[in-house]
């Protein structure tokens, strides 16, 4: 097992920050960790990295305790926070080399880094004069200097235009081969793209755990249909297979169903039937940013 929390709680004064959080990561996953901001994300990575201490509950990486084991913790992750601290004056070899020292780690290890991490073309340059992407590039290239099994990774695309989001995503793909990966991000397509299962958090609680394949063959769909009118919601609960109804404004209605059958025709007949004019009707997928809203907006 990777990582290991058991019942983890925190609390700051009187804000409940964790309250009994529990999850398992096995080595090799690419999981995405998403929730609202407040949620206690940071929370728990700072937790996990050994920075903070929890009130109560066991936390383990590579099975080394948070709490009594610190050293080999540290040993065991790589860690990008959200905000890359990097030395802009220091060109990209001073930086890992001053890395490396930390860390105690042989000097053919940092050309394994650029290499594995694309900075060969820029590795001759200061931080400073390098693009936001490469800069996080710099940031991967320190966490992996010492050759983690597990990588925790805060926001590592915040801020990278499309193509650099592009790279830093098949590089995160590609190291999540060899390396246990917690990935936590606001961007929902991220996850999607690069991640083998998501848990999210809301109010310091775990309110999913599920694998990617999972969520992409649920049956639940959602119908989105504009009448010229406003219609009681329950008046569309009298669809077949419906699980919930909700007005999104005016007279626009998300309609969920709980079947893979294409239920369009279904609420067109239904209309129809019952003289309602529909302006629109389409399918939205049941998708991960469906799922976040759900769960979250409570």
């Amino acid at each position: 097992m990777s990582i290991a929390v058991k019942n983890i709680s925190k609390s700051f004064g009187s804000q409940k920050a964790l309250s009994n959080i529990s999850f398992t990561i096995e080595k090799g996953e690419i999981v995405g960790f998403l929730g609202p901001n407040g949620a206690g994300k940071s929370t728990l990575m700072k937790i996990l990295t050994t920075y903070s201490l929890a009130d109560k509950g066991e936390a383990a990486v590579n099975s080394f305790d948070v709490q009594t084991d610190k050293k080999q913790v540290q040993k065991s992750i790589g860690y990008l926070p959200e905000h890359n601290p990097l030395y802009l004056d220091m060109y990209v070899k001073e930086y890992l080399e001053f890395n490396a020292n930390v860390y105690k780690v042989g000097k053919d290890r940092i050309e394994t880094v650029i290499d594995q991490t694309g900075l060969t073309p820029e590795s001759h340059k200061k931080i400073g004069q390098l693009s936001k992407g490469y800069r996080q590039r710099v940031g991967l290239a320190a966490a992996l200097l010492h050759d983690p099994e597990v990588l925790i990774l805060d926001e590592p695309t915040t801020g990278l235009d499309p193509n650099q989001l592009l790279e830093i995503r098949k590089l995160i793909k590609e190291i999540g081969k060899q390396k246990t990966i917690l990935l936590s991000t606001h961007i929902m397509k991220e996850v999607e793209a690069v991640c083998d299962r998501v848990i999210i958090i809301n109010k310091g609680v775990v309110v999913a755990d599920k694998k990617l394949e999972e969520l992409r063959s649920e049956e639940e769909q959602i119908i989105e249909v504009e009448f010229d009118y406003r219609v009681e919601e329950a008046f569309l609960q009298k669809l077949p297979n419906v699980v919930h109804v909700k007005n999104i404004g005016g007279f626009v209605y998300d309609i969920t169903f709980n079947t893979s059958v294409d239920m369009r025709p279904v609420v067109f007949d239904f209309a129809h039937d019952n003289k309602l004019k529909t302006l629109q009707l389409s399918r939205k997928n049941k998708n991960l940013e469906s799922l976040f809203t759900e769960l979250t907006n409570i």
